[in-house]
C-alpha cells in the first residue's frame, strides 16, 4: 500500500521578499492561487495538487520555524540568517533583495574604526557587528542595540558609528553620513531544514533545483 505524500511547509518573509518568491516559483510551476486573495484572513495557504503549504512570517522568524521544523523550506534576507544564527541549512541564493552589511557614520568617524579605540556601535544587528568587530577587526566595542532608525544614532551622538543594511545609500547622504566598511553582501536565501533535508531530499531538491533553473536564465 502506497503512503500518502506528506505536505512540504514553506515560509515566506512577508511583503516584497514574499511576491518577489512566488513570482520565482510561479516560473517553475508551483502555485498558491489562495494567496492572491488579497482579502483573506487565512494563515496557512495550501496547495493540495503539489501537496505544498506556505505561511507568511516576520523575517526573524523564518529561521525558527525552519528549525523547529514547523517548515520544510524558508526564504529569508541573509541579514536575519546572519543575525539569528539558527542550525539549518542555507541552500540557495535567490538573487534578489540585494544590499550590502555595512559600518557607517560621518567621514570624521573613520579614524575610530582602527582597531585601537574604544567606540559605541548602534545597530538592529547585535550579533552581526559584534562578531566584526571582535572576530575579524579584533576591536573592542560597546554594541547599543536600536530598532528605529539607526542613522539617528551617530547624528545625536549615541554612537561614533552604525552597523546597518545599505541598498542605495540615499538615507545616509541625506542625513550627512557615508559608508565606512562594507561587512559582506546580502540578498534573499532559500533555508532548510536539517531533518527535512534528509527525510525529502527528492522533493526538495527538485524544487531547489527548479528554482535554480529561473535564476540562471
Amino acid at each position: 500500500m502506497e503512503t500518502e505524500q506528506r505536505y512540504l511547509t514553506i515560509a515566506l518573509t512577508k511583503g516584497r521578499l514574499a511576491s518577489k518568491t512566488m513570482s520565482i516559483l510561479e516560473q517553475t510551476g508551483i502555485t498558491c492561487e489562495e494567496m492572491k486573495n488579497p482579502d483573506s484572513r487565512k494563515l496557512i495557504f495550501t496547495n493540495e495538487e503539489l501537496k505544498l503549504r506556505f505561511f507568511l512570517a516576520k523575517g526573524p522568524d523564518v529561521p525558527t520555524y525552519v528549525e523547529y521544523g514547523a517548515a520544510d523550506i524558508g526564504v529569508v534576507g541573509r541579514d536575519t540568517i546572519l543575525e539569528e544564527q539558527r542550525k539549518l541549512y542555507e541552500v540557495l541564493d535567490l538573487g534578489f533583495g540585494k544590499c550590502t552589511m555595512c559600518v557607517c557614520g560621518p567621514e570624521s568617524a573613520r579614524k575610530y574604526l582602527n582597531g585601537q579605540q574604544l567606540i559605541r556601535v548602534a545597530t538592529k544587528y547585535p550579533r552581526i557587528a559584534k562578531d566584526y568587530f571582535y572576530n575579524q577587526k579584533n576591536q573592542t566595542v560597546e554594541i547599543i542595540k536600536l530598532n528605529g532608525s539607526i542613522e539617528l544614532a551617530p547624528i545625536v551622538g549615541l554612537s561614533e558609528v552604525i552597523v546597518d543594511i545599505v541598498e542605495t545609500g540615499s538615507t545616509l547622504r541625506e542625513n550627512g553620513l557615508v559608508v565606512l566598511e562594507e561587512i559582506c553582501p546580502l540578498s534573499a536565501r532559500v533555508v532548510v531544514n536539517q531533518v527535512s533535508m534528509r527525510m525529502e531530499n527528492e522533493r526538495i531538491t527538485k524544487i531547489l533545483n527548479d528554482l535554480n533553473q529561473v535564476i540562471l536564465k
